[in-house]
């Protein structure tokens, strides 16, 4: 069971945003690289990167930012946020990503995730981020008409690394993961899921450590951590009793 800690970017700082608004930001650090590494130092060893500016534009616009965290940690990190081409997968595979996260090009263009996953095995992701139980695309600005459990469908049999699933009603506002509709989505697919959005403190890792979590691959936590709600050496050592 894995937590990853979450690095979200906007104009080349660390923040969090609240429900997915980019209007109500709090800035956590101005170094992303410096998060990385402190991330590292407190015994995590995966890390979870969002190009927020990235994810509204469709193209990478905290490159520099993500090149930083690269350079200051050894740890793997997957990255979402404004990857909608082959070639934009490529390159970010290319400079040491460990796993690209598609998300609006999942719903636009299916086909292309089927292409990514055969021409780099393991390291794609799909982001499901829904709203109300619909799918959200295009920086969580549009809710289509797909459903969660309809777009898992999709990339049963793509060869997708794992599903990162996020309740956007529950981001940032420490209300809790959503277990119910996180859970039905992992045993609805083969697919290893993430859950993310609302993790609030060490209730929501004590709830990952009961049997019918361990279907999850792990989940991510963003301002919990960054608000000192969750202890990182607790909640690592809770999750490596039933990992070990």
């Amino acid at each position: 069971m894995i937590l990853f800690p979450a690095i979200d970017l906007k104009d080349g700082q660390c923040v969090r945003l609240k429900l997915g608004d980019m209007d109500q930001a709090t800035v956590f650090n101005d170094s992303p690289g410096d998060q990385a590494k402190a991330f590292e130092n407190q015994g995590f060893e995966w890390l979870h990167v969002v190009d927020l500016n990235g994810a509204f534009a469709g193209e990478a616009r905290n490159g520099d930012a993500v090149e930083a965290i690269l350079a200051a940690t050894k740890n793997p990190v997957q990255l979402g946020g404004g990857i909608r081409t082959l070639a934009h997968i490529e390159a970010w595979l290319d400079k040491g990503l460990s796993r690209v996260i598609l998300g609006t090009i999942a719903v636009r263009d299916p086909d292309l995730v089927r292409e990514a996953c055969k021409k780099f095995p393991g390291k794609v992701a799909v982001g499901i981020d829904a709203r109300g139980g619909r799918v959200a695309v295009e920086g969580w600005a549009e809710t289509s008409d797909l459903t969660v459990l309809d777009m898992a469908s999709r990339f049963e049999d793509a060869g997708v690394a794992a599903i990162i699933y996020t309740d956007i009603d529950r981001d940032g506002i420490l209300k809790g993961i959503n277990w119910d509709s996180t859970l039905e989505l992992a045993n609805h697919t083969s697919i290893p899921v993430i859950a993310s959005g609302g993790l609030a403190s060490m209730v929501d890792i004590e709830r990952m450590c009961q049997p019918d979590a361990q279907i999850l691959e792990g989940a991510i936590s963003g301002r919990a951590l960054y608000d000192g709600r969750i202890d990182p050496a607790e909640a690592l050592a809770a999750l490596g009793k039933i990992s070990g």
